[in-house]
């Protein structure tokens, strides 16, 4: 993956709340910026995570680099506010009491074991996003996820299974996926605050 700098970082998440900003006033979606379209040409698999005071409001992504990264934020952005099925849509009043997150993906690969019991010792919690696919579906998580609730490994290839509306240790059977993904994650300190790179 093309290196991604603090800078870059704050772009990211200044265009992602810039796009949603749009939609939500106007309806319509955001041109990239030119500075983000010149930046972020190479693809890249992208979420976008809104909060309210630490609570989640939205999480919507492309775990797959099939598109330029200019534009799989700024349509996960707008898809996160608007689209997640477990929220409301965001209202343009909410706007100054959200922080946006924005999570860079590298490509999914598969794990590979010998036996799916090497499964904890072969991912790593604080740097490995998962993926788990089985044979109604998939499900995936962000590294960050299991260093905010404190799961172990196992813990974290479990609820990813849940995630999937798989059986908790559908993991350890020899029908399921695994694969893993890592995580560049810059957010707002605060609502429009100063962007950090999050270190898990």
């Amino acid at each position: 993956m093309t290196p991604i700098s603090d800078r870059d970082g704050e772009l990211l998440v200044r265009s992602a709340r810039a796009a949603v900003t749009e939609f939500l006033m106007s309806g319509r979606k955001m041109d990239p910026p030119p500075e983000a379209r010149s930046r972020f040409s190479f693809n890249a698999g992208v979420f976008v995570t809104i909060s309210r005071n630490d609570e989640l409001r939205g999480c919507i992504g492309y775990p797959t680099p099939d598109r330029k990264l200019f534009e799989s934020l700024l349509d996960a952005a707008v898809a996160s506010a608007t689209e997640d099925p477990r929220f409301l849509p965001l209202e343009p009043p909410e706007l100054g009491s959200v922080s946006f997150e924005v999570s860079v993906l590298t490509a999914p690969e598969v794990v590979r074991v010998d036996h799916p019991s090497q499964y904890p010792s072969a991912i790593k919690v604080g740097r490995d996003g998962l993926v788990v696919r089985w044979r109604y579906g998939s499900g995936l998580l962000l590294p960050q996820v299991p260093v905010e609730y404190g799961w172990n490994e196992e813990e974290f290839l479990s609820h990813t299974c849940q995630k999937a509306g798989a059986p908790l240790d559908c993991w350890r059977t020899g029908n399921t996926t695994i694969l893993k993904f890592e995580g560049i994650i810059f957010r707002e300190t605060s609502p429009s605050g100063p962007v950090v790179r999050a270190k898990l």
